[in-house]
């Protein structure tokens, strides 16, 4: 089984054979700068294990954590977060009317708990995995609150989250490498403005952002 073919070209950090990606589809992820702020599009084709899909079947929903951290370079002193974004993506299967579901919201899940604020229903697990693993103008700041000068980059990462998994599924888990999913990557922050409403991916959808 392939383990993420495409993505191993981006990771720095270990990939599961869980989640895979055709070596012909590799992942695409751009940055652009606009004068309303800093977007990020992305899109990681994902493909799940037989292993995985039982889990959902039997009502298990699995989490992907999206988090995105702007960086200024220092040479005098440590560099410096400028912006810390995140969003969850939560994908589930309805037995009932047997369709896949995403449930997206903004940050990280905490004692609180999330406020899922959009929700997508998906007749194919296919067409759910490609909408997880696509985000389209997801602003990582504005411009009000940004002045885009020195040198700059963008730590982004891609994972399941394994501590949203029930308790007994979570024991052993973290040592078998299918589950251990993530992606790393490190971006430049565009010099110029750009005119463009979206960063060009490949045969990317358009589709609004959670």
């Amino acid at each position: 089984m392939l383990a993420l073919a495409a993505l191993l070209l981006l990771a720095t950090g270990p990939v599961s054979a869980a989640l895979e990606s055709p070596a012909a589809d590799p992942a695409q992820l751009a940055l652009v700068r606009r004068s309303e702020g800093l977007f990020l599009s992305a899109r990681l084709p994902l493909e799940i294990s037989p292993t995985v899909e039982e889990v959902l079947r039997k009502g298990v929903p699995l989490h992907f954590l999206w988090k995105a951290d702007l960086i200024q370079s220092r040479w005098y002193w440590l560099d410096k977060t400028v912006a810390s974004v995140a969003r969850t993506v939560r994908l589930a299967y309805q037995p009932l009317t047997r369709r896949w579901r995403l449930s997206y919201a903004s940050g990280t899940p905490g004692a609180a708990g999330l406020q899922y604020g959009l929700h997508q229903n998906f007749d194919s697990l296919a067409d759910a995995l490609l909408s997880a693993g696509h985000v389209s103008n997801w602003k990582l700041i504005d411009a009000a609150r940004w002045s885009g000068a020195g040198e700059q980059r963008v730590e982004f990462s891609f994972a399941l989250d394994l501590t949203q998994l029930p308790r007994p599924f979570q024991l052993g888990l973290f040592n078998q490498s299918s589950w251990n999913i993530s992606l790393q990557k490190t971006l430049d922050v565009p010099d110029q403005i750009s005119n463009e409403a979206e960063p060009a991916l490949p045969d990317s959808r358009s589709e609004d952002d959670a």
